[in-house]
């Protein structure tokens, strides 16, 4: 290490880089008895340098591909569904980390309102599908009723047959009306799950992601098996087909799906106007105003 301060190029990597290992302490095993077990059954960790290689350039792409939707106004879904901890929400959040929330944004909605509830069932995401030059990602979507409502009992065995006979026909019209929709589903093992639940338990920074419904859902492990096999065998139509993501390593599973995502779209560059930075306008008159002391952030550190 040297004490020579970095240029200004440099800092604004170092900078990036940062905020990417900040959200990779996300990962971070808190627990030495948790570490272990983890390094026992996942032996074969991916290089870090290579998956920020890696990461890196796939945002690349991936903002490549959002001013193509941008630039052509097509219509793109991505649905993340899986199993609890699955990894889901990790890989959206590193496919949204550079891109401009205008254009592509998440949808992940709560419980359904008693108003909700007496909706046509798909009512409520239809308003969150996205007009041209939008992407839209649901964080578990319509595919609810597959699983934690029927696995939990809040759908009856009707409403979830009903369900398998409209979701096909509802899918193909979206892709009919211009919509480009993906269907990725994140597979772990019960190992692998039982370890990650272990690993929110233990760290405090993660107890927020643990809810009763997660619990149950180690509980009814193979219930929940059942409905999976049972979605994939109703809803898997040509129009829409899954995607099934290996999850048990997060870093690869993000990789995959990030370069598979990439390359079901066929987008490429697009035209941009040259930018440059206009010259500052000083006005001689112009005195700038104190600003009260009180107003500042305190700098503590």
């Amino acid at each position: 290490m040297t004490d020579e301060p970095k240029d200004w190029l440099e800092a604004e990597l170092m900078e990036t880089l940062d905020e990417d290992y900040e959200i990779e302490l996300e990962d971070a095993v808190l627990s030495e008895e948790i570490r272990r077990i983890y390094r026992e059954n996942r032996p074969e960790q991916m290089d870090r340098k290579l998956y920020f290689r890696e990461l890196l350039r796939l945002q690349t792409e991936l903002i490549k591909l959002q001013d193509w939707v941008a630039h052509t106004k097509e219509k793109v879904v991505v649905i993340f569904e899986g199993r609890d901890s699955a990894g889901k929400g990790g890989a959206i959040k590193r496919i949204t980390q550079r891109l401009n929330p205008r254009v592509v944004r998440t949808v992940a909605l709560p419980a359904p309102s008693d108003r909700e509830k007496t909706q046509w069932y798909f009512q409520r995401y239809v308003p969150h599908l996205p007009a041209g030059g939008e992407i839209v990602l649901f964080d578990r979507s319509w595919y609810n009723r597959a699983g934690v409502e029927r696995v939990m009992g809040f759908a009856t065995e009707d409403e979830v047959d009903q369900f398998f006979l409209d979701v096909p026909e509802f899918e193909r019209m979206l892709v009919r009306s211009g919509i480009r929709l993906v269907k990725y589903w994140f597979s772990i093992t019960d190992e692998e799950q039982q370890l990650r639940f272990l690993m929110r338990i233990h760290d405090p920074l993660k107890q927020w992601k643990l809810s009763p419904m997660d619990l149950q859902s180690r509980v009814r492990w193979e219930a929940y098996t059942k409905a999976k096999e049972d979605m994939l065998e109703h809803t898997n139509i040509p129009e829409a087909p899954w995607y099934i993501v290996p999850a048990n390593d997060k870093k690869r599973a993000r990789l995959n799906c990030m370069s598979h995502l990439l390359s079901l779209i066929p987008y490429a560059d697009v035209p941009h106007e040259e930018v440059t930075l206009p010259d500052r306008v000083f006005n001689p008159d112009y005195e700038r105003e104190v600003i009260a002391r009180d107003l500042y952030v305190p700098q503590r550190y």
